[in-house]
């Protein structure tokens, strides 16, 4: 599965990790940034990723930030995309 992944300075750290994860179980991903844990505007990296989505050139994105809903509501308005709050596995299967 192509993912997309992105995130705010808050999400950087979780989202190395999350990428590990990720390759070492055979995912190709995509990284749309930031690449450090200085202060961003996250709808830089956020957007290009849900664009990616809706683009049909990743099947799945997944964005991080402080909170993760800033980031939603930036993916959610890209026409397509759906993007829900998960903050453990059972909220993101359920969402």
């Amino acid at each position: 599965v192509k993912i997309a992944i992105a995130s705010d300075h808050a999400g950087f750290s979780y989202k190395a990790k999350i990428i590990d994860w990720l390759l070492e179980n055979g995912h190709h991903v995509e990284d749309f940034g930031t690449d450090t844990t200085e202060p961003c505007n996250y709808p830089d990296y956020i957007r290009p990723a849900a664009l990616s989505v809706s683009q049909g050139n990743s099947e799945r994105a997944i964005v991080l930030g402080g909170s993760g809903n800033g980031e939603a509501i930036v993916a959610n308005r890209i026409p397509g995309v759906r993007c829900v709050l998960a903050w453990d596995r059972n909220s993101a299967e359920l969402g």
